[in-house]
């Protein structure tokens, strides 16, 4: 063994975990181009290309985050906190910046604020977050789920990116209230798969399906090099041109054709504009410190189900279903809500796509490391990299969906008490397009189910504070109204 490979296998303890250099590489790789897309998608959700633009996420004053800005502190946030994540806590855990609270923060927060506002917010989250994780609360959380609602979180995170992977390749669409049905979701386009950027997806899933079972190394890898392929054949030939909101048949994000250029500065003007205290005095203590409220509780749990998800599939967990040395894996992430608000990316959490680098291998930090340094390479070459389009990456995360779904074999169906919470905690998180709100639902019905079934005392005392912050998070707007 090279020094420099024994160097890394000692710190990052590869072999101890049953893995390799080439195997943490490979895995790290995998992940990014599973999540690479939240550097196309972030920009769409929090930013625009004008103030006039109908579709303009303006804040109170009218102002915009710029695309090309937020796609360059995206990048930037994702790659430097995946980075400490792999070096810091030693997990294949890759962070970006979450898709739940960019959207909470276009639509319901930046209309009341301003965007420096809006991001001093999150900034305060993430502050909150560190500290609840620095004096052993979120550890001592973590630790009191019980094993069963573990594995639901699980299975439910499995159902959740498969069902991520459904939807983004346009196999699975909303169909439009105008369409005189009750059906909301449908196959394809009127039942079928009328596309080819779908038809592509179909294509890499079976081929992803095959390599996996006939466990090849690097499958998913060579799945999504493979697929790229393909689609940049098809638009070749068949011109089909991105979807862009009006062309259902087209390319959803991304488009696999050739790039005007390969290369471009990243402009990095958002990094620390921002205002920490702002929103309190715009709309006053009691609305912003509801807004922070909702912050960090989506934000606490969202992670905090993920890395239980992640770790269990890498099985790095212990006999009770926890992560050894886990409150420095939960001080940095909550890191990540403090970077990620600092350059106006949004919070920044673990991302559920990490599974596909963990069916690839990886086991250990450095394939974080390696994720990490691909973000920081695409800030540089972003129209290089955003060839791959999303229906090539998808049939990864319904692969290893259907791995994660194996959970289930860990929790006793036949107990109803524990039957019921697991269905609701794996059914809400695909179905509200939501962890915490998976969480949240698991963690309530639980324990109403255990005292009805007379096993008060088997309660965690944590879990009844924890399912009585759900309930308040839960009906969040009526306090408000109330309050205000």
């Amino acid at each position: 063994m090279a020094v420099g490979t024994k160097l890394l296998d000692n710190y990052f303890k590869i072999s101890e975990r049953g893995s390799t250099v080439s195997a943490e590489v490979r895995g790290g790789v995998v992940t990014f181009f599973a999540m690479a897309y939240i550097v196309v998608l972030n920009p769409l959700i929090l930013g625009s290309f004008s103030p006039d633009d109908a579709v303009a996420k303006v804040d109170v004053l009218g102002n915009i985050l710029p695309v090309n800005q937020v796609a360059a502190v995206t990048a930037l946030v994702a790659g430097l906190m995946s980075i400490v994540f792999g070096v810091v806590a030693n997990y294949p855990f890759a962070i970006a910046a979450g898709l739940g609270i960019n959207s909470l923060l276009a639509v319901t927060i930046a209309p009341q604020v301003t965007w420096p506002e809006a991001m001093g917010l999150v900034v305060i989250d993430g502050i909150i977050i560190v500290v609840l994780a620095l004096t052993g609360f979120r550890t001592a959380v973590f630790n009191a789920i019980p094993p069963e609602l573990k594995a639901a979180i699980a299975a439910g995170i499995g159902a959740f990116i498969a069902f991520i992977g459904l939807v983004d390749s346009g196999f699975v669409r909303r169909i439009p209230d105008a369409a005189g049905t009750t059906v909301p979701v449908g196959l394809g386009i009127d039942g079928s798969i009328a596309s080819w950027p779908t038809a592509v997806f179909v294509f890499g899933l079976l081929l992803m399906g095959v390599l996996v079972a006939r466990k090849v190394k690097g499958g998913l890898l060579i799945g999504i090099v493979v697929t790229t392929i393909v689609a940049a054949i098809v638009e070749a030939f068949a011109n089909v041109g991105p979807s862009q909101g009006t062309n259902p048949k087209g390319w959803n994000l991304s488009t696999p054709e050739r790039p005007d250029s390969f290369f471009g500065l990243p402009d990095l003007s958002l990094v620390g504009d921002v205002s920490v205290f702002g929103a309190f005095t715009r709309i006053g203590v009691i609305a912003a410190s509801l807004l922070v409220f909702t912050l960090v509780l989506a934000n606490f749990f969202d992670a905090m189900g993920t890395m239980t998800g992640l770790g269990k599939e890498a099985n790095l967990v212990d006999e009770k279903g926890n992560l050894p040395k886990i409150g420095k894996a939960l001080v940095v992430e909550g890191a990540g809500a403090i970077a990620g608000g600092g350059a106006s990316a949004s919070s920044n959490t673990v991302f559920v796509e990490s599974a596909s680098g963990i069916a690839e291998g990886a086991r250990t930090g450095l394939a974080n490391v390696v994720t990490g340094i691909l973000f920081l390479v695409a800030m540089f070459f972003t129209p290089l990299y955003s060839v791959v389009p999303i229906e090539a990456a998808a049939p990864a995360l319904v692969v290893v969906g259907a791995l994660m779904i194996a959970q289930v074999l860990d929790i006793d169906l036949r107990r109803f008490e524990i039957a019921l919470p697991a269905f609701l905690t794996i059914l809400a998180m695909p179905f509200t397009y939501s962890i915490a709100n998976g969480i949240g639902v698991g963690f309530i019905s639980w324990v109403v189910l255990q005292t009805a079934a007379g096993k008060v005392k088997q309660i965690h005392p944590l879990l009844w504070i924890v399912a009585a912050l759900f309930v308040a998070y839960f009906t969040i707007d009526p306090i408000t109204e109330a309050l205000t």
